[in-house]
């Protein structure tokens, strides 16, 4: 991709351009609804709202960034060919349209590079926002996170070389830093505060088009289980955001940030569901870099899931609000403080938890040696328990610990079935390892594993016990598929899945 260089002008013009398109569309759609058009009252309204939003981009535009990106690659091949076509390739001119499509590259027919040896360059472009006066910047990991050389460009035309402080691929945060002060800065907000159908204003560089301002409302909110990352709560909203945005700021009419955007759901660009990373997960993450350089999360060393009305009435638990807890690892901070396999969590801090997956994030967000206060349920009733997080260990350990890496591929995690776990499931008489953790989106999750499926067979090899399953996994990896035999709500079955070869 050759680098684009913006005129001030051209900036300029492009945010005139859009706040103009910006405000006919709002027009358009309100003013039915509103009174007829020759009422004066509507006029003022509709110019009200106008004027608000070019406030919003009059004030907060000076403190997003536009983001060029550079990495040198050498390649040995004589016959390298790019695993991406050229409008897919991650590092290309549409680097953002692989990453917001989120879908397989086209193939197309193309010449061998021939040269034994070859050193290039892939550049890519994105968004970024200024949090402090002294040029620390918040975008997103798969920005920057891979890459030799990170340009900055603000509005006033100045041009930087930013340093990586950090990232934090787990939640798609990086913070980058350039040498400058004085800066215009975007105060964040406090991203749990916000309301399904306020308005919103979403300001980035989609397809290179600087400082491009759009508007909409949140459409939903704690949205997750999408693969796109570990740790997902996911702020959804109809506010324009295509390949470009990525990194930039979504903020409300205060002019505050309430979330990094980060993704689109849909076959290409924009189709109204556009996704941002909440603020409070995001700062969670950007002190923790700046002050080391690297983020470290609480750990309580539990597996978790929603608990359904089924589970809760084996249970017996009346309200179904809760997240309940199928495994309680050996020596971990849950074990300590108490929490038993089957306790029900539905109080953190003082909170209600509600969902796995809110939990997960929440405990996440906390540092290793905080202290929490849950209230769990068990047999009908409330117990309050306090424990004190670990560090959450790296997933190559905890993959070790629960089925070997080849499991974590498939995104699973078992332990051996016990007499407790057999007569919870109604897996009385049977022998496996049963599945205590499924990653939303992996391979697993996709074919229909579930919690509490019991893996009989891999590669018609019966196993017993998590180690034989470790074994078998590790085989079959070599071979880049596996079949198991699955027992789940009374019913065996075969599916094959397909691993990574090693």
């Amino acid at each position: 991709m050759n680098a684009v260089v913006y005129s001030r002008s051209s900036r300029e013009l492009s945010l005139s351009r859009t706040k103009t398109i910006l405000i006919g569309l709002v027009i358009l759609s309100l003013a039915a609804s509103v009174a007829p058009a020759e009422d004066p009252k509507s006029i003022d309204t509709l110019r009200q709202l106008g004027n608000a939003f070019a406030t919003i981009a009059e004030k907060a535009s000076p403190a997003v960034v536009a983001i060029k990106v550079e990495k040198h690659v050498t390649v040995n091949s004589p016959t390298f060919q790019s695993p991406f076509d050229d409008q897919f390739d991650p590092f290309s001119d549409d680097f953002f349209d692989y990453f917001f499509r989120r879908r397989a590259p086209r193939q197309q027919p193309q010449q061998p590079r021939r040269s034994p040896k070859r050193e290039y360059r892939q550049m890519g472009q994105g968004s970024g926002f200024i949090v402090s006066a002294d040029g620390y910047i918040l975008t997103n990991n798969h920005l920057v996170g891979d890459v030799d050389e990170v340009k900055v460009a603000l509005t006033d035309g100045r041009e930087f070389t930013a340093k990586i402080i950090g990232t934090d691929p787990d939640s798609d945060v990086a913070v980058i830093k350039i040498d400058s002060n004085n800066l215009p800065f975007l105060e964040m907000a406090d991203s749990d505060k916000i309301g399904v159908g306020e308005w919103v204003v979403a300001i980035g560089n989609p397809f290179g088009l600087s400082h491009t301002v759009t508007a909409g409302i949140v459409s939903a909110k704690g949205r997750s289980g999408l693969g796109i990352s570990a740790y997902e709560d996911f702020i959804q909203t109809d506010a324009a955001i295509n390949p470009g945005n990525s990194g930039g700021p979504l903020v409300t009419l205060d002019g505050k940030v309430i979330g990094i955007n980060t993704a689109i759901i849909g076959p290409g660009g924009n189709i109204g569901i556009g996704l941002a990373i909440p603020i409070n997960l995001a700062k969670s993450s950007y002190e923790q870099i700046v002050d080391k350089g690297s983020v470290s999360r609480g750990y309580l060393g539990i597996t978790i899931q929603d608990l359904t009305p089924e589970l809760a009435e084996q249970f017996n638990i009346k309200d179904t609000k809760g997240v309940l807890v199928p495994d309680v690892m050996a020596g971990s901070a849950a074990e300590k403080a108490g929490i038993k396999s089957g306790d029900v969590i539905v109080e953190l801090d003082g909170q209600p938890a509600e969902k796995a997956a809110e939990l997960r994030n929440k405990i996440a967000m906390k540092k290793p040696g905080a202290e929490v206060e849950m209230v769990v349920v068990r047999e009908g009733k409330r117990k309050t328990l306090a424990a004190k997080l670990d560090e959450r260990p790296s997933k190559e350990a905890i993959g070790a610990g629960k089925g070997g890496p080849a499991a974590e591929k498939l995104g699973i995690s078992v332990q051996n079935l016990t007499d407790e776990l057999a007569g919870r499931y109604g897996l009385e008489g049977l022998k496996g390892v049963i599945v205590t953790e499924v990653e939303p989106g992996s391979s697993a999750a996709m074919a229909g594993i579930q919690p509490g499926s019991l893996i009989q067979e891999v590669n018609r090899k019966p196993v017993e016990n998590t180690k034989e399953f470790s074994e078998e996994m590790e085989k079959a990896a070599k071979d880049g598929k596996v079949m198991l035999r699955i027992r789940h709500e009374n019913n065996s079955i075969f599916i094959v899945l397909t691993l990574p070869k090693e």
